[in-house]
């Protein structure tokens, strides 16, 4: 089902947002047989409640409980909740909620209707919305469209997305923007320079590559780098069974930022956007690369292998440097790239690093009109010491194992020496229990926030 509100010209019924304070008061501009439905039906308003109530002709509209302001600080998007609930009919909503918390809710509405449903099928909601006034309409769709499209790609399993289908998908939304595409796969990476992405991509039979999407003649310049492992065993360092289960989301970089991509580009951002993905898969045999090894990327720095499945910033390595010599004015990467992360800030939270204070400035803005929650973690330069292994210029897995997350994003750091402007978004790219708008499954993070902070990130 397409991610969409109905159209304002269809018949529509009342739907009542209703927080428990607001109870009375809504019931008494009701009818009072209406009003006694709703209070015979034990509705108190509480997060995810929801009451259908009659006329004479059927259904007159229902009501649908918004929780407390202590509920709602557990959820984002509270109307989501009651989506499913509802019947099959079109409503337009009815609340004094601002434009603001009222786009979130429209957001969340629209985030409701998707399901996974490649492999087995999957019931979507069938009570549609008429977009609220003060919303815009256009943008929440396109939001949630690229949401969606960031959504499937990371739930579809590794036998179904690897390096060959990545570029698929990444073609499949150039073709869609008349966008360019370019890439260059297994020996070639050699060629062009791209030794790090080859080592890790070399052991799979499925051939590594760097994909390239351009977009957009005028305007500020945007790069975007996604980690594209679409899966990792851990290489020769492997994983135990219960860590690799999740690892067809390794690619989740990659499908955040085409879902942003896509989203750029369906509402014509006046910006010249580069999207680059480093795709391979992290697999095992003879060639494999190895402990102890050192590689030379294609900055020209050395890096010690202290851990074959520490992969995925030796990739982007190469693909930074790659964006680094070009002028943008700024680059973002985006990765699934450490457990420090999750333990630090759990799922839901996107931690993000930044190079220029008014930058992580606009991005926490951007988050919080966005329903979109990151949070900041530092470029600690004192911790730069913890990368360095004396034999190499970079250590790809530093013994210790304090600031995971920062160590990381300092290694990154540092193939991105010509572009003063830099951010790095360590994203989980999953949703590990059913929340409104948000099923078990695959998800954007970091995204929406970007988009919102756009115009103060590169004033358009």
């Amino acid at each position: 089902m397409p991610l969409t509100f109905a159209a304002t010209s269809v018949t529509s019924l009342p739907l009542y947002l209703v927080a428990p304070d607001g109870l009375e008061a809504t019931k008494a501009g009701l009818s009072a047989a209406q009003s006694e439905w709703i209070k015979a039906n034990g509705f108190t308003a509480g997060l995810g409640e929801v009451c259908v109530f009659p006329d004479e002709n059927g259904i007159a509209g229902a009501v649908a409980g918004i929780g407390t302001p202590e509920a709602r600080k557990r959820t984002r998007f509270a109307l989501a909740a009651v989506r499913a609930k509802l019947p099959e009919a079109t409503f337009h909503l009815e609340t004094d909620l601002t434009d603001a918390a009222l786009s979130e809710q429209a957001l969340g509405w629209l985030l409701a209707g998707h399901v996974f449903d490649r492999y087995a099928p999957a019931a979507a909601p069938k009570a549609q919305l008429v977009a609220p006034s003060g919303v815009d309409a256009t943008r929440l769709e396109i939001m949630a469209a690229g949401e969606a499209l960031t959504r499937d790609l990371i739930n579809t399993p590794a036998s179904d997305m690897g390096p060959d289908e990545l570029e698929a998908a990444a073609r499949a939304v150039a073709d869609m923007f008349d966008a360019e595409l370019s890439v260059i796969e297994g020996d070639a990476l050699l060629a062009h320079n791209f030794p790090m992405i080859h080592a890790v991509g070399r052991a799979s039979p499925r051939a590594p590559r760097l994909i390239e999407m351009n977009w957009g003649k005028s305007g500020p310049k945007l790069t975007l780098v996604g980690k594209g492992v679409c899966f990792d065993t851990g290489g020769l360092n492997i994983k135990p069974g219960a860590s690799m289960g999740l690892m067809k989301k390794d690619m989740g970089g990659a499908a955040a930022v085409l879902g942003l991509a896509h989203m750029i580009m369906a509402l014509g951002v006046d910006v010249q956007l580069r999207v680059l993905i480093p795709a391979v898969e992290n697999s095992i045999s003879g060639n494999s690369f190895r402990p102890q090894d050192i590689l030379t990327s294609r900055k020209g720095l050395t890096v010690e292998i202290n851990n074959t499945d520490a992969e995925g910033r030796l990739v982007l390595a190469d693909a930074l440097a790659l964006a680094d010599e070009g002028d943008a004015d700024l680059i973002i990467s985006m990765a699934t790239l450490t457990g420090a992360a999750r333990v630090a800030v759990g799922p839901d939270l996107a931690p993000f690093f930044a190079t220029t204070p008014a930058d992580a400035a606009a991005v926490i803005l951007g988050a919080a009109k966005s329903a979109d929650p990151v949070w900041q973690m530092p470029f600690w330069d004192p911790y730069e010491k913890m990368i360095e292994p004396g034999i190499a210029d970079l250590d790809n897995a530093p013994a210790g194992g304090f600031a995971g997350s920062i160590t990381a994003a300092l290694f990154l750091r540092r193939f991105v020496t010509q572009t003063p402007r830099y951010m790095h978004f360590d994203i989980y790219g999953w949703t590990p229990s059913a929340a409104p708008a948000r099923p078990k499954g695959g998800a954007g993070q970091g995204t929406r926030a970007v988009l919102e902070a756009l115009a103060e990130l590169l004033p358009l």
